[in-house]
């Protein structure tokens, strides 16, 4: 079988997480700020905050930017589901917004059409690592006063008009689950030009504990700890951020390498009609966390029989990125959402396999096999 997605992973991780049990520092410490400090550094951002994963990255962003009862956050629906689920853990309100049909991300028109006086952030996601437009939003926020926030789950390693996703704005959020571009197996990350933010993700990250436990062990003098506010246990520990580390090492030797299968796949695909492949718009370089092709009116196969059929060669598929207004868990949301190019994404697209290390033959192999089953449906159509 060969996998959607497969984590790269090496002995270098392995001997870092070893390393780390033996100090017998194994929680929240030395290691942590360590991948703080590289994070931000490579980011281009001032600060870095780890936490326990992206989902809970957007609920501290959530909390820090005010965001609260009542309040109404625009956000694409065609995500993971956890981009709305963060605005509702805070008593928010997610209006979703359409996408662009090109780049998968929210579109800047729609998102303007849907702003009220309730509105009080924007909420924009790098969809598969493709970088939003950023200077749109940033330019929609300072017109109506709004914060904004960006879900870079998927992101690490992408770049905005020169500038790595991590730089451009005051909550940016990643997440190191085992299918993004580096992993801490789970794991996120905020970063941020604010030191109020900073700050206060730190506090709310340790149970609003005032004194960490790092500063309470190497304290020469006896140091009582206060929690200053309702915080949350959303740590990430140091066997993790060793890996991160090394992991960050690697992250643009990765990138060129994600980026070299994705070439290859353009390079096959470029000339089947019906179909829709990724577009790098000027100014944005994508990672490529996935790969996803969409199937245009008049394709002669449809997504879910193209997807059982590569199931039979032995190629995993995935279907395109959800759609969050029409889970289960939003259908008593009053959500009133017309969203007609999410809905045909989310119908209609295929993502195929790339991963580190993605063998030669491997991905000719999945070449091979869809532009077989598409040639053959045609020439069946056709006769």
């Amino acid at each position: 079988m060969i996998a959607i997605a497969k984590p790269y992973l090496t002995d270098a991780e392995a001997q870092a997480a070893y390393d780390t049990i033996l100090t017998g520092w194994v929680t929240q410490g030395p290691r942590v700020e360590e991948f703080e400090k590289k994070f931000a550094l490579y980011a281009g951002a001032k600060y870095a905050v780890a936490v326990s994963n992206c989902t809970t990255a957007l609920h501290l962003a959530m909390i820090v930017a005010g965001i609260g009862e009542g309040d109404e956050v625009l956000c694409p629906s065609l995500s993971y589901i956890a981009t709305a689920n963060a605005v509702r853990y805070v008593g928010a309100k997610p209006i979703f917004v359409d996408v662009e049909y090109d780049t998968y991300n929210i579109d800047p028109i729609d998102a303007e059409k849907k702003i009220t006086p309730k509105t009080k952030a924007i909420l924009i996601v790098h969809q598969m690592g493709m970088p939003a437009n950023i200077n749109a939003f940033r330019i929609l926020c300072d017109k109506y006063k709004l914060k904004l926030i960006e879900d870079a789950a998927c992101a690490a390693g992408s770049s905005y008009k020169g500038d790595r996703i991590g730089a451009n704005s005051s909550l940016v959020c990643f997440s190191f689950h085992p299918r993004k571009v580096i992993t801490t197996g789970e794991g996120g990350m905020i970063t941020t030009d604010r030191e109020d933010y900073y700050q206060r993700l730190k506090l709310l990250r340790q149970h609003g504990m005032s004194v960490n436990d790092r500063v309470r062990h190497e304290a020469k003098d006896l140091i009582f700890e206060d929690h200053v506010e309702v915080g949350y246990n959303y740590r990430m520990t140091d066997i993790q951020a060793a890996v991160g580390i090394k992991q960050l090492e690697k992250l643009d030797w990765i990138v060129d390498e994600r980026r070299k299968i994705a070439a290859s796949y353009n390079k096959a695909f470029k000339n089947v009609p019906f179909i829709q492949l990724p577009i790098e718009k000027k100014g944005c370089f994508s990672n490529y966390q996935s790969y996803c092709i969409y199937l245009k009116d008049g394709c002669p196969i449809d997504r879910n029989t193209l997807m059982q059929g590569l199931l039979d060669c032995g190629i995993a598929t995935r279907r395109g990125i959800m759609t969050s207004h029409r889970e289960t868990a939003y259908k008593d949301q009053p959500t009133n959402a017309t969203l007609p190019v999410s809905e045909s994404l989310q119908d209609n697209s295929i993502i195929l396999p790339l991963y580190i290390p993605m063998q030669v033959r491997d991905i000719q192999f999945v070449i091979d096999a869809f532009l077989g089953m598409v040639h053959k449906k045609l020439q069946e159509v056709l006769v």
